[in-house]
């Protein structure tokens, strides 16, 4: 049994069996025929995965990994706010008529900054203090940037990662501010487990913990019964990660440098509608 799918299971009993509504309230996202979408939530969701135990990724649903990782890749490598450099259409609904989603994303990380030992946007920055300064307590990205927040067509939601490296091990703290537990979830949770895989290849160390911090929690009200089929099924074994070991440097990397080995999953035929 894959332990992404447990703790998947785990935490959308938590939110169906004890998670608060929120249908008394105004909310900002709508369904396509323009009704308000609304949630049921927990607060503070703390999920671990050892990554050197198994690679996190859903059984109990099929996952689209290759375009997750692009999406990964186009936000991390790419430094791209335009989904024109994206080969899903996953952001289609956030971009304007240049096909920009503003200044999001990968545009943040993209940013130079000037540091002591010159300018580094905050990619380049995390792979330096990695090969230069292992030891360092601020090994960390963040896309929340208030000074730009009013150019952002979305706010982002996985909005920071802490890197911290123990002994010769590579740990990574992803903060949420908000999940739509079904369509994301697995998602970003396999997205980051990648990246971090990513930083601890090129910067010669071993992938550990990714601990996964999620504030806001959520299903939607439609999809209660599309998340409580998914929860029903039996989990199969989690799959082997394989990763291209001729790609050393962090740039290297493209989509057909990762495939999941051994990878069986419950098809999802029903179609997840998406409040927006």
């Amino acid at each position: 049994m894959s332990y992404a799918d447990q703790v998947f299971i785990q935490n959308c009993k938590e939110i169906l069996a004890h998670g608060t509504w929120d249908t008394a309230l105004p909310v900002r996202p709508c369904w396509e025929d323009g009704e308000s979408a609304h949630t049921v939530k927990r607060f503070g969701l703390v999920n671990r995965y050892d990554l050197r135990r198994e690679f996190p990724v859903q059984t109990i649903r099929k996952m689209a990994f290759r375009s997750a990782v692009d999406e990964l890749l186009w936000i991390w490598q790419k430094k791209s706010s335009n989904i024109g450099d994206l080969h899903s259409h996953i952001w289609d609904a956030w971009a304007d008529e240049t096909g920009s989603i503003g200044k999001a994303y990968g545009y943040q990380l993209g940013v130079k900054h000037r540091y002591r030992e010159g300018w580094f946007d905050q990619v380049d920055r995390v792979l330096y203090d990695l090969r230069h300064d292992p030891a360092s307590r601020r090994i960390l990205t963040s896309l929340y940037n208030h000074h730009d927040l009013h150019e952002m067509h979305l706010y982002p939601c996985a909005w920071s990662v802490t890197f911290n490296v123990t002994g010769n091990v590579l740990n990574a703290v992803l903060n949420q501010r908000s999940q739509d537990m079904l369509t994301a979830n697995g998602w970003n949770v396999m997205q980051y487990a990648v990246l971090l895989h990513m930083f601890a290849a090129v910067s010669d160390l071993v992938p550990g913990e990714l601990v996964h911090v999620i504030a806001d929690a959520h299903i939607y009200d439609r999809h209660v019964p599309i998340v409580e089929e998914i929860i029903s099924r039996e989990p199969y074994p989690a799959p082997t990660l394989w990763m291209d070991p001729a790609a050393e440097d962090f740039y290297s990397f493209t989509p057909d440098s990762f495939r999941l080995e051994g990878y069986r999953a419950w098809p999802l035929e029903r179609k997840i509608p998406v409040a927006v």
